[in-house]
């Protein structure tokens, strides 16, 4: 996760039952490379000890409002100043009402507060409490104050089971989206910043009858990847997803379909209106065939054996968008292939108008499919770089890098 890496991070955490999570997020925060600070009010050492956060982040805890640093880098002078100064982001998980209230209103009576106040990078909060205290009217006054305010981004509560056995409204999100929450805050104003970019993801899916379809072995792990990393770089996100069992990016609007012809008009609709997207990125592996007839009813053994199957051609999404009267300043296509994988992707790439098409082998065995990893050559009119065997969250991300260059390209070629 390259958008964590060194970056220094607060995490303060309050007074909740939800503070077991967070031990989860800070952990993961630094195994991406994070400087993780945790700063904890009196009655979050309640819930969980100062020794866990040490022991995940390898980083001084901060309980006291008037303590000193006692290591981590910081300038040694009152602890608030220098984290203050030095923080890329605060995170305050879980906060509680009590420290709503206190961040809405600018209230500063323990370290974190303090901290808070004097910080000038993003915040994001992440409430937690009982049904009633969340719904009650003054927190629901101070959270869409805090929601508000520049620079603040509030991420849930969920709905579910509380510690007092209710249910409803109020319970913390989840370590991973929270996590996500980090990744949008610290992308915000990126270069692909104002940009809007349309991801397609997931195998296609054509009906045979109620109970059977055409499909193909895409996962859509690259797909999603690559919405997380157009997030990173600070761009607004359509996620046009075919069947996927995979979480949506933070951030990331998420447009389900299911056939080539759903991709098709989802495409249409959210990459070449006017104004269209800056770009398209068309990683979905779209159903080539379909049958041209669907059966309403199960189809069944019979004494006439297996039934004929009568297909026609699907849609071709990126002839129509290279059709369209608003095309997006940058296409990339994706080419699997199974043989002669550069040949065959640049004859796409012509015959499409793409600016850029990656090409991948489906026949190896760490790459494409149903794995985390890819190995691909990335190919546009003028050039062809074939990359080593990457993670796909990699390959996302030198991807959209590039579609980023030529977008500034574009934006100064536009300006001069």
């Amino acid at each position: 996760m390259s958008i964590l890496n060194g970056r220094r991070i607060i995490v303060g955490v309050t007074g909740s039952i939800a503070a077991y999570k967070i031990a989860t997020l800070a952990s993961r925060l630094t195994q991406a490379g994070a400087l993780v600070d945790v700063v904890m009010t009196a009655a979050a050492t309640r819930f969980v000890s100062p020794l866990t956060f040490q022991a995940l982040t390898g980083r001084p805890v901060y309980t006291d409002m008037w303590q000193t640093d006692t290591g981590g880098g910081l300038p040694t002078h009152v602890a608030h100043v220098g984290l203050a100064e030095e923080a890329d982001l605060l995170v305050v998980a879980p906060a509680t009402a009590n420290t709503m209230a206190k961040l809405a209103h600018g209230l500063a009576d323990n370290l974190l507060t303090v901290t808070a106040l004097a910080a000038r990078c993003p915040l994001v909060v992440a409430p937690a409490m009982d049904v009633g205290m969340f719904e009650h009217p003054a927190t629901q006054a101070n959270l869409e104050t805090l929601a508000a305010r520049d620079g603040v981004i509030v991420v849930g509560p969920e709905t579910g089971r509380m510690a007092s056995g209710l249910e409803g409204l109020g319970r913390l999100v989840e370590p991973e989206i929270l996590l996500g929450a980090c990744r949008l805050a610290l992308g915000a104003g990126g270069p692909l910043a104002g940009h809007k970019v349309v991801v397609t993801a997931g195998g296609t899916r054509e009906s045979l009858d109620p109970v059977r379809f055409i499909t193909n072995w895409s996962s859509g792990r690259q797909g999603f990847a690559l919405a997380q990393a157009a997030l990173d770089q600070g761009a607004e996100v359509v996620l046009v997803a075919a069947p996927a069992n995979l979480p949506t990016p933070v951030g990331a609007e998420r447009v389900a379909v299911v056939s080539a012809q759903d991709m098709l008009e989802a495409v249409l609709a959210r990459a070449t209106g006017d104004p269209p997207a800056s770009a398209l990125l068309m990683a979905a592996a779209v159903s080539d065939f379909r049958p041209v007839s669907r059966s309403e009813h199960k189809i069944k053994k019979g004494r006439d054996g297996v039934p004929q199957l009568a297909l026609e051609s699907t849609p071709d999404i990126l002839a129509e968008v290279a059709k369209a009267a608003h095309r997006p300043s940058v296409v990339v296509g994706f080419a699997a292939e199974s043989q002669n994988v550069v040949e065959n992707a640049r004859d796409k790439l012509a015959r499409k108008k793409l600016d850029m098409i990656v090409a991948n082998d489906i026949t190896a065995t760490d790459a494409g499919f149903g794995v985390e990893t890819n190995r691909v050559t990335l190919l546009t009119p003028q050039d062809e770089v074939t990359l080593p065997l990457l993670t796909k969250d990699e390959v996302a991300a030198r991807v959209v890098a590039w579609v980023a260059e030529r977008l500034i390209e574009r934006d100064s070629e536009r300006t001069a």
